[in-house]
């Protein structure tokens, strides 16, 4: 199974220009469990997929995909999770290609940021999602999936949208850090939005996207869903916005947890995702 049921030609690794990374983890997932069946959903669904781009009138595919092999889950912990992702996205970026990892929860994202900011040391983070995930520790690790932006902010810049859901302990370092956060309600009410989160964009990005930042009428597939989410074409306008400023490095898209027999949320990650490889090859 590959990543669109592309044929052969268009999905060996040489000729790719992407490297889908599926990365079925959710070792410290907190309410709903079940996203390390994330990625085998959304190949699922990719398969299902028109290949002509509508929007882009383009065929994205045929600049190569290649779709690995899913990382092996190591059980020991996030952290040395983290390691196996970081070398494998290593690996990608050393050849060329842009990696595209399929979550799985988002203490995923850690090695494949490490990974890219190695290659382009000017990296800025820009993250997608209903929560902070700016803890400095939760339930025992500070390696979680709710200390992701927090671990990321140590090394990188960060930029947040889409937020409205956070701790107190959160909402002070936000402030104390002046950690650029704009809110699902900012997004939802501020005409220029688009504008106003990419002046704090240039160069090299790497975009994180937790589904959850979607409403759940949109993504009801989550482990933590939020109400007041913004929307598909809202997360499609930012990522167009941003690839036309910046140089998109990398790209995953985490916290997909798929309802048996509801399909549509799969679709919709697996379409984003080819969405965004299209923005990225105009």
């Amino acid at each position: 199974m590959n990543f669109g049921g592309i044929e052969p030609e268009c999905a060996s690794y040489d000729g790719a220009t992407f490297a889908v990374i599926p990365v079925p983890y959710d070792l410290t997932s907190t309410y709903q469990s079940g996203s390390r069946q994330g990625p085998a959903a959304i190949l699922a669904a990719s398969a299902n997929m028109e290949l002509y781009d509508e929007e882009l009138q383009k065929v994205t595919y045929r600049e190569g995909i290649f779709t690995a092999s899913p990382i092996e889950v190591d059980a020991r912990g996030p952290d040395r999770m983290a390691g196996a992702i970081r070398q494998v996205v290593s690996d990608v970026l050393i050849d060329g290609k842009i990696p595209v990892l399929l979550g799985g929860e988002h203490s995923v994202t850690l090695g494949a940021v490490q990974a890219v900011q190695a290659a382009f040391p000017n990296l800025t983070v820009l993250q997608l999602d209903a929560h902070a995930d700016l803890r400095e520790s939760y339930q025992g690790t500070p390696y979680s999936h709710a200390c992701i932006a927090r671990r990321i902010q140590e090394f990188c810049p960060l930029v947040q949208a889409g937020i409205r859901s956070m701790s107190e302990e959160e909402a002070v370092f936000i402030k104390e850090r002046a950690i650029k956060t704009f809110s699902a309600d900012f997004i939802l009410d501020e005409p220029a939005w688009i504008d106003k989160i990419c002046e704090h964009l240039t160069g090299d990005i790497y975009i994180t996207i937790d589904l959850d930042v979607l409403d759940p009428a949109f993504m009801p597939s989550t482990g933590t869903p939020e109400p007041g989410g913004v929307s598909w074409r809202d997360v499609l306008r930012l990522i167009k916005g941003v690839s036309k400023k910046c140089r998109i490095r990398g790209f995953d898209v985490v916290e997909l947890s798929p309802i048996p027999g509801h399909v549509a949320p799969d679709f919709l990650a697996a379409k984003l995702i080819y969405r965004i490889m299209g923005y990225l090859t105009v």
